[in-house]
């Protein structure tokens, strides 16, 4: 009897002895992560010129432009002003909020070169509570003169919310220099994870705001009638976050530090350049604007941008994007049922668009 006793406090003691292991490693590890997380935040605050308390975490552009859609407290009748080539995740949020809460809309035309049209602009922000555009487009890569939009949209006690989707892994962003009230980001643009992304603040202006998604570590402090909030930006990251992927993103946005975003910048348009130059054809139609970009949008005549993207899949081993690119507002305006584009990175060569020169004429030589 007394052994079998002996055997079961030695096991019990080997199992209070594991649990304590496990509990200091669970200590550890989250004390690492939290870190991790931190630094990461830290390296694209640098990387945004973006300060204390400016950055908060999401899952992508989408989730960053609903949550100040839902947190700034839109009333009745409040103005938002967008450009007429807004993607899906910039037009649907407003529209939902003119339907549910009465905001009114205002859409500035662009002029006939596809430029933003600052004239127009000029007389639909007054008045304005947010004007909230894309920085450069995932149309054709043309960048808005957003340093103009601020200035005036400012002049107008209108704050700004810039969709940085498609400028952020393209071009050298400095926040403080552009002046803009909120910005919209994704990871996996920027090589890196799918599912993490951020919206920059202004931190006098993210303390205003309403928590959207509330939960688990958005608030300090509890009762069953009230609560108190965690300090910006925490009181906007609710529930388990993508601590992986939060992680990869910064290591992402170092690679891209040493690369040099102006360079990479360069790069894209060398390469765009390179294609215009030597795809001159007849049969050949550019879409939306013209000048110089990472981006080659374009329809061969009597042809479907679908078509010829999976001619080019299946025949040269090329990917692009056809469709409407989520600016369906756009081409149907134009009364265009989409389009085939071209979008150039840092990993793409010269090799890579004779390539897809070579791959394009042919299709043009089939129809």
């Amino acid at each position: 009897m007394l052994r079998e006793l002996e055997k079961i406090l030695k096991f019990l003691i080997r199992m209070l002895f594991i649990w304590i292991l496990l509990v200091w490693l669970l200590n550890l590890i989250s004390k690492r992560v939290t870190s991790e997380v931190e630094e990461s935040r830290k390296t694209i605050k640098k990387f945004l010129n973006a300060k204390k308390g400016e950055l908060i975490f999401t899952k992508n552009t989408t989730e960053s432009i609903n949550l100040v859609a839902n947190s700034l407290g839109f009333q009745k009748g409040e103005i938002v002003v967008s450009s007429d080539r807004e993607h899906n995740s910039n037009l649907l949020p407003w529209q939902i909020l003119e339907k549910k809460k009465g905001i009114k809309r205002r859409i500035v035309d662009e002029k006939q070169d596809h430029s933003f049209d600052l004239d127009d602009f000029n007389e639909k922000v007054k008045g304005a509570r947010l004007v909230s555009v894309v920085h450069t487009s995932n149309l054709d890569g043309y960048t808005l003169p957003v340093k103009d939009i601020i200035k005036i949209a400012h002049e107008n006690d209108a704050l700004v919310l810039l969709d940085g989707a498609q400028s952020t892994p393209h071009k050298e962003i400095n926040l403080k220099k552009l002046d803009a009230d909120f910005f919209a980001f994704s990871g996996h643009k920027m090589l890196g994870p799918t599912g993490v992304g951020g919206l920059y603040g202004k931190k006098e202006l993210l303390e205003k705001l309403e928590p959207f998604i509330v939960g688990g570590d958005t608030v300090t402090e509890t009762t069953y009638d009230k609560q108190e909030f965690a300090d910006v930006p925490h009181r906007f990251e609710a529930g388990l976050q993508h601590y992986a992927g939060i992680i990869g993103l910064g290591e992402a946005v170092k690679y891209l530090m040493r690369l040099g975003l102006k360079n990479i910048e360069k790069h894209e348009i060398k390469l765009q350049r390179f294609i215009v130059d030597n795809l001159n054809n007849e049969k050949i139609e550019r879409i939306g604007f013209k000048g110089e970009t990472g981006i080659f949008n374009f329809n061969i005549r009597k042809m479907s941008p679908h078509n010829v993207a999976m001619i080019l899949d299946e025949t040269e081993n090329i990917m692009i994007r056809s469709g409407a690119h989520c600016v369906h507002s756009w081409f149907n305006k134009y009364n265009l049922q989409g389009s085939a584009r071209a979008s150039l990175y840092l990993y793409n060569n010269k090799e890579d668009c004779e390539k897809f020169i070579k791959g394009v004429n042919n299709i043009i030589k089939l129809g």
